[in-house]
């Protein structure tokens, strides 16, 4: 299947049971909510885009789409206009805030 056939058909392959559809779909909106804890520091925010990619967006109203997780932080970095670390403090400290 090409791409754009892939993304008009809400990115399912043909090989795909029903009822793993709706498990596979729970856990990727639930690795989009993890990842935009952290994003949400960098004033970003990461909303799946038809089970196929994803849509990133900046406070500012710029956006891209993003083909996986693994090409999220190159394009991530060039909107927030920073460098993105995991382990910047005010982030770790935002975090643990927030865990407790």
């Amino acid at each position: 299947m090409c791409g754009l056939c892939g993304v008009l058909s809400g990115g399912e392959h043909w090989t795909d049971r029903p009822g793993e559809r709706a498990a596979r779909r729970r856990e990727r909106l639930e690795r989009v909510r993890l990842v935009n804890v952290v994003l949400r520091h960098y004033g970003l925010k990461l909303e799946d885009w038809q089970g196929s990619s994803f849509l990133l967006t900046s406070r500012t109203g710029r956006m891209e789409i993003v083909d996986s997780l693994g090409a999220l932080w190159p394009v991530a970095t060039r909107l927030a206009g920073r460098r993105l670390d995991p382990l910047d403090p005010t982030l770790v400290a935002a975090l643990e805030r927030q865990a407790a």
